[in-house]
């Protein structure tokens, strides 16, 4: 296994957010350059106008053109953004969404080529990115285009909680015609390899909630349990995947039979993000699982109401650094095991 440090690509977000100010003091621990080296995507002006609405002095950036040039022990800037660019905190800007786009743009076409080895993302404003080169609801589904043939899927993350979503940023509307047999077993066994993949589960248990309030009352107020759920947890219990359900997810949540299990799918946004960011929100991480490359970002998004008060919190942020790196090793050690199944078998033996 390799014991040379990882380089951590960031995209700086929006540029209006609190997405400096998580970078920031993230790497202001000097304990971060024992495990990674950081190469910001962004623009040095930016981070400088940040520095000091924070009043922050301590704390200095290596401007860099290339990741090639990145040093090792210090904060490391790529400049993406025109010099001209305008900060203009708390607010929603046509500007601060070029930039994001750039920077996710440059950071990306690093990460397929190899010049960086992980990526995070401080959040954007899906609004205000919106260009005829990103067309996309989110990070989500633009890393998906870039970096996959398949599909991926949104994983949120805590210490308690791993939760999934069938249908991603999509209008409730649109819910029911995305929630089909075949999303929810593409979403399943993209979920049973990340677990095992990326965070070393061998035999994962996967909880799977309902569509319907009260998993649907045996069709009375809904059947997508009976004609669609139901049937996708058949098919994947025969490939070996340990999925079951479906659970009323009020129930599910409320009695705390999610600590039962090792991930959670639900079948729409807010019925799996909701719950996870009341029990979650401040150390949540946003993983996208299925991609070829490592992505997570904070569970937060920008936050603008704070932004340059110096009062976010970066331990979000924080927790998908740290992610990034450990979901990186935990693929290193999958690949060698796989490469040498003896390991396998011994570590069976030993369990």
């Amino acid at each position: 296994m390799k014991n040379t440090k990882i380089r951590v690509g960031i995209t700086h977000g929006d540029i209006n957010g609190i997405g400096y100010e998580v970078i920031i003091k993230t790497l202001m621990d000097e304990r971060m350059y024992e495990i990674c080296t950081p190469i910001i995507y962004g623009s040095p002006k930016v981070a400088a106008y940040h520095r000091k609405a924070l009043d922050i002095e301590t704390f200095s950036l290596n401007n860099i053109k290339e990741a090639q040039e990145a040093h090792p022990n210090r904060t490391n800037i790529i400049n993406c953004v025109d010099e001209n660019i305008k900060v203009e905190l708390g607010k929603s800007t046509s500007s601060a969404g070029e930039s994001a786009f750039k920077a996710l743009e440059a950071a990306v076409a690093d990460l397929e080529k190899g010049l960086i080895d992980v990526l995070v993302t401080a959040p954007i404003n899906k609004k205000n990115i919106q260009s005829k080169d990103f067309v996309f609801p989110g990070h989500t589904e633009y890393l998906e285009s870039k970096l996959n043939s398949g599909k991926s899927l949104m994983l949120l993350i805590s210490d308690q909680l791993r939760v999934g979503v069938v249908a991603g940023h999509v209008p409730i509307s649109k819910v029911p015609e995305v929630v089909s047999k075949e999303n929810i077993i593409s979403k399943l066994i993209i979920l049973n390899n990340s677990l095992q993949k990326d965070f070393g589960i061998r035999k994962p248990r996967i909880a799977v909630l309902s569509l319907n309030p009260h998993a649907g009352d045996e069709g009375l107020i809904g059947t997508e349990e009976i004609d669609v759920i139901i049937p996708a947890l058949e098919e994947v219990r025969e490939k070996g995947i340990m999925a079951l359900g479906p659970y009323p997810a009020d129930g599910f949540f409320g009695s705390s039979d999610y600590m039962k299990f090792d991930a959670i799918l639900a079948m729409y946004h807010d019925q799996g993000l909701a719950p996870f960011k009341a029990l979650a929100f401040d150390s949540g991480v946003n993983f996208t699982a299925g991609l070829s490359k490592i992505r997570t970002s904070p569970a937060h998004g920008t936050a603008y109401s704070i932004a340059g008060t110096n009062v976010a919190s970066e331990k979000s942020f924080q927790q998908a650094l740290y992610m990034a790196i450990d979901v990186f090793r935990k693929r290193e050690n999958f690949e060698e095991i796989s490469k040498n199944p003896m390991q396998t078998s011994e570590a069976s033996k030993n369990s």
